[in-house]
């Protein structure tokens, strides 16, 4: 049977619910992004995810569990190699990777660097290190700006990080390095999962990162939902930074925004002229400023503040439409860094006439999610992993 309505999936980046069994493999063993926030800020009031069920996941301090539920509930582990928005978003689309990214925690090999100045025909970088973005541009902002030199830097994560300031490489001219970082240097055995820009503005001891944020990823390596549903004709319309992390590859509709708010605001208005379709959004704030500058007052703050807009955005819902919650990793703020954390992440969905108080269980993969939505659509699902759990929520 299929299903004409629309499905909108919210994913709340970097809210994971705890430690996923290999944890110890990432070093992140304790590590709860919801959990330890609620409890490092006395409690958190999320009481409308909580009328979905988000308190019969994990035991959230502020967030009690309800024997009937109006949302069906449930969390799902990763098996992909990595921790990263990449390999979370790839395997919500059905597409699990076996061979995680490459790293370079002792900053990149002359070869990457002397390729890199050479195609963008710079003199030379700052940094080449793995640091915190917001510490490594006090560190050398200043000498960026005498310079003109780019400065480079890495994570934990599979990523290639690219910061400015906008008015010394204006931004477009940052875009374009970062695409021919992405399409002509990082690539083969050098393929971190993103190359990300990282613009920011001010003076010496006050600089800050811009929302001028853009994520250069690969595209997907196989088949994804979204290549289904693109296929026949469904529309996908991709808010945030969804458009960056596939490539564009299965998207009809790329809305590029620069907070939680202007994400949630996109994703109403095309909830609202959107009859059939799916809407996939990101709201990237919990992770990019929260999670990676170690505030766990912000990211209660952020998820209060989805909290509030939660019943507006379920109002918007048809009959036959389909609400899912969830998150593509974990960025633990009390957890002393900075760096995403491999845990579980929530899975929530609503649906006006779907069924109640369901407990989904522990899924055994994100892709999981993907595979019901082309279900959703009534399309063959054995093109991509993961088990559809449609029957259990509508």
């Amino acid at each position: 049977m299929s299903h004409r309505g629309k499905i909108v999936c919210i994913v709340l980046d970097g809210v994971g619910v705890g430690a996923a069994p290999d944890a110890h493999l990432y070093h992140d063993e304790g590590a709860n992004t919801l959990c330890n926030t609620a409890n490092a800020v006395g409690g958190v009031h999320l009481p409308n995810m909580q009328k979905l069920g988000l308190g019969n996941i994990a035991p959230i301090k502020g967030v009690a569990p309800l024997k009937n539920a109006d949302g069906c509930f449930g969390k799902m582990q990763e098996v992909s190699k990595g921790k990263d928005s990449t390999t979370g978003h790839w395997e919500f689309s059905g597409l699990i990777l076996e061979k995680d990214f490459p790293y370079y925690p002792d900053g990149f090999p002359k070869e990457v660097v002397d390729k890199f100045c050479s195609l963008t025909r710079s003199k030379g970088v700052l940094g080449n290190k793995a640091a915190s973005g917001t510490a490594i541009i006090e560190e050398l902002g200043e000498q960026h700006m005498a310079s003109g030199m780019p400065i480079i830097y890495t994570s934990a994560d599979s990523v290639f990080q690219i910061a400015v300031h906008e008015k010394v490489i204006p931004l477009e001219a940052m875009y374009d390095m970062c695409t021919i970082a992405r399409n002509e240097v990082l690539i083969g055995k050098h393929a971190v999962g993103r190359v990300i820009a990282r613009p920011f503005i001010g003076s010496p001891g006050n600089f800050k990162r811009t929302a001028n944020r853009r994520d250069f990823s690969l595209v997907p390596p196989g088949t994804t939902m979204l290549d289904i549903l693109t296929r026949n004709e469904i529309p996908t319309i991709a808010v945030g930074k969804i458009d960056d992390l596939f490539a564009g590859k299965g998207l009809k509709e790329k809305i590029h925004t620069k907070s939680n708010q202007e994400g949630i605001d996109e994703t109403i208005a095309w909830m609202e002229k959107t009859k059939s379709g799916f809407i996939f959004t990101n709201l990237v704030d919990f992770d990019q400023l929260f999670g990676h500058r170690q505030d766990p007052k912000g990211m209660k703050g952020a998820l209060e503040h989805f909290d509030l807009y939660l019943p507006r955005i379920m109002e918007v819902l048809s009959d036959d439409d389909v609400l899912i919650i969830t998150a593509d990793h974990g960025n633990d703020p009390t957890d002393n860094s900075t760096d995403h954390s491999r845990e579980y992440v929530p899975l929530l969905t609503y649906s006006r006439t779907g069924k109640k108080g369901i407990d989904l269980g522990t899924r055994t993969t994100f892709a999981d999610l993907g595979n019901t939505v082309v279900d959703y659509f009534g399309f063959d699902t054995k093109e991509i992993k993961g088990s559809s759990f449609l029957k259990l929520i509508v």
